[in-house]
C-alpha cells in the first residue's frame, strides 16, 4: 500500500511551509528516517524524512511552493521496485503550480552549498561547477547570483503602497534618491533570513513604541560565586557563564512584575504563565532566537546546561522550529565582543527585551564597617527596551532595578 508523506508540524506556531528542495528523485529507494526534501519555514530549514522505506513512486508539492501542515508532500510505496515508471499525476487544479521537473541527475554540491543557493534563489541545475569532478562551489553560488539592476539617477523610485508589508509602508512625500552605483560599489542581494528579520525589525519598530532604560551593576559577589562553582560545573562539560546567571535573576523578576512577561492583542494584553526565554544568538546566516523553555523551573546549572546545548545545536546548525518557538522574553548578549550598552530592538510578540552590554572592571565606591572605599570589581551596564503600549515607566524600571539587585546580591542557588 502506498504511504502520503505529509508536511509535518515544525513547531507550534507554523502552519505551512515552502518545499526547499528535493534531495531525491520519482524512482529512488529510500530509507526509513532518511531525509526526503527540505522545508523552508519563517523559523529555520527543515529536513522531512521517510516514514518507511520503499520507492519514491510520486513527487506531489514542487520546489518553491507553499505547502500546508498535513498536506502531502510525496507518495512512498513499499513494495515497488526502483527505478519503476513514476506514477502519472492526476491533472492539478488550474490555480495549483504544477508537479517538478525532476532532473536526470542532481548537481553535486554540499549542504552548505545547497542552503546559500536556496537562499539567494539560484537554480544549481543551470550552475556550472568549478569544483572536483564538477561540484558545485560556494564561489560558483556568489558567481550565479545576479541582483537586479539599479535604478538609474533620473528614475523615480517606486512609490510603496500603504497596504504592503512593513517594509513597503507609505512614508508620504518623503523619498530617498534613487542608488546610483559607482566603481567598488557591491550590491548583496537579501538572503532568505535576512529578508525575514528585516521584515520583523520594521514591524516591531513600527508597531511598538520603544523606550529604553538603563542599569549599572556591580557584579562583583555573582562574579565571586560563579568562580567558586565553574571548575566543577566545566568537569561536568557545563560552561557557567554570566549569561546563564542574568537568566535566572530575569526569570525571578518576571514572577514578580507579570506585565513583562505578556504579548498585545488587540484591545487587550495576555499575562503570560510559562516563562519561556529567547537568546538572541547571532550566526553566520543571520540572527536567530534559540528559547530555554520553563526556564524559571531551572537552577543556574540548569540554564547553563540549557544555553550550552542550544549554542551547539545553533552552531551545528541542528536547532529546530520548536528550539525557535513561544519565548514570552528575550535576551540579548552580544559576547565578548559587545560594546558598553545599547537598545535592541523587541522581538515580537514580546513586550521586552533585556541586552546585557559588556563586563569591566571599573572603580566603584563600597562601604565597608561603615566607611566609604574604592575598589575595583566587574561592573555590567543592561538595558530593557519595553513596549510602552502596556509597560508603564515605573514597571519597567522597578523590573530592572530587581533584576539588578539579584544580580548584586549573587545569591543563586547553583
Amino acid at each position: 500500500m502506498t504511504t502520503t508523506v505529509t508536511m509535518p508540524q515544525l513547531g507550534e506556531s507554523i502552519v505551512e511551509g515552502e518545499v526547499g528542495e528535493w534531495l531525491v528523485r520519482e524512482g529512488d529507494r529510500v530509507e526509513r528516517d532518511q531525509p526526503l526534501v527540505t522545508v523552508l519555514t519563517d523559523k529555520t530549514d527543515a529536513e522531512v524524512p521517510a516514514t518507511e522505506a520503499g520507492v519514491v513512486t510520486r513527487i506531489v508539492a514542487a520546489t518553491g511552493q507553499t505547502v500546508a501542515v498535513g498536506a502531502p508532500l510525496c507518495e512512498i510505496d513499499p513494495n515497488a521496485q526502483a527505478g519503476a515508471q513514476p506514477k502519472a499525476a492526476p491533472p492539478a487544479p488550474a490555480a495549483a503550480p504544477a508537479p517538478p521537473t525532476v532532473r536526470n541527475e542532481p548537481p553535486a554540491a554540499s549542504p552548505s552549498v545547497r542552503k546559500l543557493a536556496r537562499e539567494h534563489d539560484v537554480d544549481l541545475g543551470g550552475v556550472a561547477g568549478s569544483g572536483d569532478g564538477g561540484r558545485i562551489t560556494h564561489e560558483d553560488v556568489r558567481r550565479a547570483v545576479s541582483p537586479a539592476p539599479a535604478p538609474t539617477p533620473r528614475e523615480a523610485a517606486p512609490a510603496p503602497r500603504a497596504d504592503k508589508s512593513p517594509l513597503g509602508f507609505d512614508p508620504g512625500a518623503f523619498r530617498v534618491p534613487p542608488f546610483s552605483p559607482k566603481p567598488g560599489d557591491e550590491v548583496v542581494p537579501f538572503s532568505r533570513r535576512r529578508r525575514i528579520i528585516a521584515d520583523h525589525m520594521v514591524y516591531s519598530k513600527l508597531t511598538s513604541p520603544h523606550v529604553v532604560t538603563f542599569a549599572e551593576t556591580d557584579i562583583h559577589r555573582t562574579a565571586q560565586l560563579r568562580d567558586r562553582h565553574k571548575g566543577a560545573l566545566a568537569r561536568e562539560g557545563i560552561n557557567l557563564t554570566y549569561l546563564a546567571f542574568v537568566v535566572a535573576a530575569t526569570c525571578k523578576a518576571l514572577r514578580e512584575h507579570r506585565v513583562m512577561n505578556s504579548r498585545v492583542l488587540d484591545g487587550e494584553y495576555a499575562l503570560i504563565k510559562a516563562i519561556h526565554i529567547g537568546l538572541a544568538v547571532e550566526t553566520p546566516e543571520g540572527l536567530v532566537v534559540p528559547v530555554i523553555k520553563n526556564a524559571d523551573e531551572l537552577s543556574v546549572r540548569g540554564i547553563a546546561r540549557a544555553i550550552g546545548e542550544l549554542a551547539d545545536k545553533a552552531r551545528d546548525g541542528q536547532l529546530t522550529p520548536d528550539d525557535l518557538s513561544g519565548k514570552t522574553f528575550t535576551i540579548s548578549n552580544p559576547g565578548r565582543k559587545g560594546n558598553l550598552v545599547g537598545g535592541a530592538i523587541i522581538s515580537q510578540p514580546n513586550v521586552g527585551i533585556l541586552r546585557m552590554g559588556e563586563i569591566k572592571k571599573r572603580v566603584v565606591v563600597v562601604e565597608h564597617e561603615g566607611v566609604d572605599t574604592m575598589a575595583i570589581h566587574p561592573v555590567m551596564y543592561m538595558a530593557l527596551s519595553y513596549d510602552h503600549r502596556v509597560v508603564d515607566g515605573v514597571e519597567a524600571n522597578g523590573f530592572l532595578f530587581r533584576i539588578h539587585e539579584l544580580l548584586e546580591a549573587g545569591d543563586f542557588a547553583i
